[in-house]
């Protein structure tokens, strides 16, 4: 049973990779086609091809991170928590698709975990290890700190960026932004495919260490190559409902400051992932930029309706996800080894 179930992780952590594709596609290149420096299918492939290196470099830094979550029980009952966590998860994210809401595939995650492992603590299990203050700092706190930081180094970014276009022609300044928007549309994938590879290969790990398939001390390379595959092709097959709220109804955004946006989050997601082991939301990083960005004009743009409407979603996600997923540990609960 114990290779039953480590099979159906595994599946479902490939359809999670699949599934985190399709939803970020248009947060990677969103103002990139809002702004017309990029076209819709050059976008996608752009993105498809950053996500898979990303992703399949992200490799190595799954081991820090894995080892910074929390610690799982052996056999069924490890392998049980991240099935209900990585279904929730799932779940979660395609309803927010569907209604077209930015939303972290890494809260449905973490909070899909957490669920699962209170689950089994309730039946009587041995619940979760390992939880101690590194998952608060290295987990929790640049999860829920990201999209303040984000957002404020946008806005603040606006300021010397239109100080050096003062004296350029309007035209000129769009033109020469949408270049660099072309070049940081191309690196927020690359840092997408870098911070959620790294989750996905984590859990896979994870599932490896709770199955006995592995001692933790390096990633095999069907893990990398699965994580970056999937995430790719759910990139290719992407849909854009997201990109529309993203690019055209959270705020206006013209090439300078969806340039601004792109760059920081960018530089974000690189220091998160390479630096500092930090699992940073790509979509929350990105959605925060491009609200800071837009925010730094004369005149009010911003939807606030919609933008009160994500952050409430946001909130709600780990708690949602958390709910489910302890709904989910509870009917695999009498899974034997």
């Amino acid at each position: 049973m114990t290779a039953v179930v480590f099979g159906a992780v595994v599946l479902l952590a490939a359809v999670f990779a699949f599934v985190n594709g399709f939803r970020d596609v248009s947060t990677s290149v969103a103002l990139a086609v809002r702004t017309r420096a990029l076209t819709p299918s050059v976008a996608v492939l752009l993105a498809a091809f950053f996500n898979f290196i990303g992703a399949l470099l992200s490799a190595g830094l799954a081991v820090a991170v894995s080892q910074a979550w929390i610690s799982l029980p052996a056999g069924t009952d490890g392998l049980s928590i991240l099935l209900a966590g990585l279904a929730s998860a799932i779940a979660w994210g395609i309803f927010l698709w569907w209604r077209g809401i930015p939303a972290s595939t890494t809260h449905a995650l973490v909070g899909g975990l957490a669920g699962a492992g209170l689950a089994s603590l309730a039946v009587g299990g041995p619940g979760v290890g390992g939880v101690d203050n590194s998952l608060l700092f290295q987990v929790i706190l640049p999860l829920v700190l990201s999209p303040l930081v984000a957002y404020s180094g946008a806005f603040m970014l606006v300021y010397p960026a239109t100080w050096a276009a003062r004296h350029t022609q309007p035209n000129v300044v769009n033109q020469r932004f949408r270049r660099s928007q072309s070049i940081a549309a191309g690196a927020v994938a690359f840092g997408h495919g870098l911070q959620d590879g790294q989750r996905i290969s984590a859990v896979l790990l994870l599932a490896l260490l709770a199955g006995g398939y592995s001692d933790g001390g390096s990633i095999p390379v069907w893990v990398a190559l699965l994580s970056a595959v999937m995430i790719a092709a759910g990139t290719m097959f992407g849909g854009w409902r997201i990109s529309h709220t993203i690019g055209h109804k959270i705020t206006r955004i013209d090439p300078l400051r969806g340039s601004v946006a792109q760059i920081f989050s960018a530089v974000m997601l690189f220091v998160g992932a390479i630096g500092l082991h930090w699992p940073l939301s790509t979509t929350h990083t990105v959605t925060s930029a491009v609200l800071g960005a837009g925010e730094n004009q004369h005149f009010s743009v911003t939807n606030r309706k919609l933008v009160i409407r994500i952050v409430g979603l946001w909130i709600l996600t780990p708690l949602a996800t958390a709910a489910l997923a302890f709904v989910l540990a509870l009917a695999l609960s009498p899974l034997p080894e």
